[in-house]
């Protein structure tokens, strides 16, 4: 089956974007009860609902992967292109899946994407590229969950540059994807941890799931563990923000010690 977009009709940006991949790249709608369209290499949901609660979408599709279209909020309004895995470390699911529950990641997706948006940049030229920590749901899906972001305010999520630049890239990593062979998980940093961008874009390395430093203390062998295992392709690596580990250091030291992964610092 080929990957699912998903959209909200609450959400302006992603509301923005499947309506430009309809008309752009001539979606056309396949399915009268579920709001569905498709060109054949990739489909398209339109929902009534924030794509945080989506966890039902098994019940009705089996795509490869899900990717999400969706804005991106933040205080600071910022101009802001970010992705993102889906996950909760903590307790709390306050933002939709399940408490320290991690969705399957597909790291190749988010590489692939980040590089080619990279090579893309000087379309968007007032924006910050970025990836982001784990967060937020749906974190259930039998299939990877991946978000791709326009922000940080009302401004860029109408911003028809940003909407076509980010839609013509996921199409551009879905139509020629890469598969990488050096996959691993990333500790520390902040929520937007730069560290593990620029060696998105500037290396070789693919990254499943990241837990920034708000994270860490969450982290505990069997936390690593879900790390590892929710990524579908294989993980042999643990990247350490060195410096962006606090008093956590020590302690996930020794459980990344224990794990058998190559550790990469940063």
């Amino acid at each position: 089956m080929p990957p699912l977009l998903v959209a909200s009709k609450l959400d302006p940006a992603g509301y923005g974007m499947a309506n430009y991949l309809i008309e752009r790249y001539a979606l056309h709608r396949i399915d009268h009860d579920l709001e569905v369209y498709s060109s054949g290499t990739v489909d398209l949901l339109v929902v009534e609902q924030e794509t945080l609660t989506l966890d039902w979408l098994d019940g009705k599709f089996s795509p490869e992967y899900y990717v999400f279209l969706s804005r991106h909020r933040s205080e600071s309004r910022i101009p802001t292109l970010t992705c993102h895995t889906t996950g909760n470390f903590s307790d709390s699911n306050e933002m939709g899946g399940k408490p320290r529950e991690l969705a399957y990641a597909y790291p190749s997706l988010q590489k692939h994407y980040m590089q080619t948006l990279w090579n893309e940049r000087s379309r968007i030229p007032d924006y910050q590229l970025v990836i982001e920590a784990t967060h937020h749901g749906p974190t259930s899906l039998a299939k990877p969950a991946f978000f791709v972001e326009i922000g940080s305010s009302e401004k860029q999520w109408g911003d028809k540059d940003a909407i076509a630049t980010v839609c013509d890239v996921v199409i551009n990593t879905i139509k020629n994807l890469k598969k990488y062979s050096k996959v691993g998980i990333g500790l520390g940093g902040t929520h937007y941890p730069s560290k593990f961008t620029e060696l998105l874009v500037g290396s070789d390395f693919a990254i499943a799931s990241v837990a920034s430093k708000h994270s860490l203390s969450y982290v505990n062998r069997q936390m690593l563990d879900q790390m590892i295992s929710k990524s579908i392709e294989d993980v042999r690596y643990v990247f350490m923000d060195w410096k962006g580990l606090g008093k956590e250091k020590d302690r996930l030291n020794d459980i990344v010690n224990d794990s058998g992964l190559e550790v990469i610092k940063l």
